[in-house]
């Protein structure tokens, strides 16, 4: 079966799963969207690697899990999304110590956050984008409600972030860098992300 390169398109809410975010995954030689519902956590731990300006105060179970595997010479080279049954899939850590390679069953959520601090490679199998890929422009109804594949529209995810950035727009300089201190030391780096956004624009 042939290897599909994925790149993280973003994190939104989940539209159906209250408290879960849905993780974005696109192909890379193509328009097919990989949607995968994460906990607030690992949502939380993917944007804060993806956002490099932010450091947390103090490291995250995933940042722990770099430092360890660093300290002992261990490389995550990929993370292959292998299966995908009743809705949930199931992934590897490819990783390699000394020359000698061992495969690592792992969650998908905290795969992709180890692959981002490792700054390894994305792949699922083609059968499994074909099953469960998405075209993301309009969420289509969802008629099979056996199926537990997350349909996030676009308008939305920008709609709900348009919201976020308006509520920043009317705050001054100083209330923003305040706002992001307090968040930060907060660990609510999601928000952190977005307010440094805010002040970057200006």
């Amino acid at each position: 079966m042939s290897l599909v390169r994925l790149n993280i398109k973003g994190i939104s809410y989940s539209q159906t799963q209250n408290g879960a975010y849905a993780l974005i995954l696109n192909e890379v030689d193509g328009d097919r969207k990989l949607p995968i519902v994460i906990g607030a956590f690992e949502a939380q731990s993917i944007a804060i690697a993806l956002e490099k300006e932010i450091r947390p105060p103090r490291p995250l179970t995933h940042d722990l899990f770099k430092n360890f595997a660093d300290r002992f010479d261990i490389i995550v080279k990929q993370v292959i999304i292998h299966k995908l049954v009743d809705g949930v899939f199931y992934s590897s850590l490819i990783c390699e110590r000394d020359k000698i390679e061992e495969i690592i069953d792992a969650r998908t959520s905290d795969a992709i956050a180890l692959a981002l601090r490792f700054k390894a490679p994305i792949f699922t199998y083609k059968n499994i984008l074909d099953k469960a890929g998405i075209y993301l422009k309009v969420s289509p109804k969802k008629e099979n409600e056996d199926q537990d594949s997350i349909l996030v529209d676009d308008m939305v995810v920008e709609e709900i972030e348009a919201s976020i950035q308006d509520s920043y727009m009317d705050k001054s300089i100083q209330e923003l860098h305040t706002l992001l201190e307090e968040a930060v030391k907060n660990e609510d780096y999601e928000k952190a992300a977005k307010i440094r956004d805010e002040i970057s624009k200006r």
